[in-house]
C-alpha cells in the first residue's frame, strides 16, 4: 500500500513538475533571444486550436486579456529598446488586436514581429503595425476583413448591391449597415498602421485589398505574396524562435505527427 500511495503522489505531482520545467525552458529561451538581439521579447502564442472539453471545442484567440498583457509589457520597456513580438495565432477580437497594433505603431523604438507558422486575421492586424515582419518561408498571414458572426462583412455588402432594398427584410438591412461600418473602420485602421511604411496611395490600396473581401478570410498570404503587395517582409527566421515555438506544445493527448526530433544531414561520402 505504501508503494501505491507513493506512486499516486508522484503521478499527481508529475504534471505540475513538467509544467514548471517547461515554463523554465521557455524563460531561458526568451532570455537567450533577448541577449542575442538586445531586445525585449514578447510572446503571443495560441496553441489550443483543437482542444475540446466534454465535446465542446475550446478555441484560444486574441482577447482583451492578451491586449492588457502585451501593452503592459510594452509600457515596462524603455521607448528606445527594440521589441520582438513572436506571433502564432488564428486571430481574435478586432478591438484587442487594434489595441496591441496601435501600441506597437506608436513606439519610437523598432518593433519586429516574428511569424514562424501563422498569424491570421487579428494576428495580421498586429503584424502590420511592426517595422519589420520576419516569416518562415512557408509561414502565412491572412486578410483582415471583419466578420459578423460567421458571415464576412464584405459578402453581406455584396448581397446588398445585388438586391433591391424592398426585397430584403429589416434584419438584413441592419446587418448590411453594420457590415459597411465594420469594413470601413478596419480599412481606415489598416491604412493608419501602414501610413509610415509606404506612400499614402499604396497604403490605401493595400488596406483595401486586406479589408474588403478580396480573398476568403482564411486565404494564406505567404511571405512572397505579402512582400509582393508591399509589406516589409524578411524570411531570415532565427532558429531560436523556432525552438521557442516548440516549447508551446499543443495541449492534447497524443499527436498526429511524429518524427525523430534531430536535424538530418547527408553524409559527405553519400553526395553525388
Amino acid at each position: 500500500m505504501d508503494f501505491f500511495w507513493i506512486f499516486l503522489m508522484i503521478s499527481a505531482l508529475q504534471p505540475i513538475v513538467s509544467r514548471k520545467l517547461l515554463e523554465a525552458a521557455r524563460q531561458r529561451m526568451i532570455a537567450k533571444i533577448e541577449r542575442k538581439r538586445d531586445s525585449r521579447v514578447i510572446v503571443l502564442i495560441h496553441r489550443q486550436e483543437t482542444m475540446s472539453w466534454l465535446g465542446f471545442p475550446l478555441v484560444r484567440y486574441i482577447d482583451i486579456n492578451d491586449a492588457e498583457e502585451v501593452i503592459r509589457a510594452i509600457q515596462l520597456t524603455d521607448p528606445n529598446v527594440p521589441v520582438d513580438l513572436i506571433l502564432h495565432t488564428p486571430g481574435g477580437l478586432v478591438l484587442a488586436s487594434l489595441q496591441i497594433a496601435r501600441a506597437i505603431h506608436h513606439r519610437p523604438g523598432k518593433v519586429t514581429v516574428f511569424v514562424p507558422h501563422y498569424a491570421m486575421s487579428g494576428g495580421t492586424l498586429i503584424a502590420l503595425a511592426a517595422d519589420e515582419i520576419v516569416m518562415c518561408r512557408h509561414a502565412v498571414l491572412g486578410p483582415v476583413d471583419p466578420q459578423l458572426g460567421n458571415r464576412p462583412a464584405a459578402s453581406i455588402l455584396r448581397v446588398l448591391s445585388r438586391k433591391q432594398p424592398a426585397d430584403m427584410d429589416d434584419e438584413t438591412l441592419i446587418l448590411a449597415d453594420v457590415a459597411e461600418k465594420a469594413v470601413d473602420q478596419v480599412r481606415q485602421a489598416v491604412q493608419e498602421l501602414l501610413s509610415d511604411k509606404m506612400p499614402s496611395e499604396r497604403a490605401a490600396e493595400v488596406s483595401r485589398l486586406l479589408s474588403e473581401g478580396t480573398w476568403t478570410h482564411d486565404y494564406p498570404l505567404t511571405a512572397d505574396k505579402a512582400s509582393e503587395i508591399g509589406l516589409p517582409i524578411r524570411t531570415d527566421m532565427p532558429e531560436e524562435v523556432i525552438q521557442l515555438l516548440q516549447l508551446y506544445p499543443q495541449n492534447r493527448q497524443g499527436g498526429s505527427v511524429e518524427y525523430i526530433p534531430a536535424p538530418y544531414r547527408q553524409h559527405p561520402a553519400e553526395k553525388g
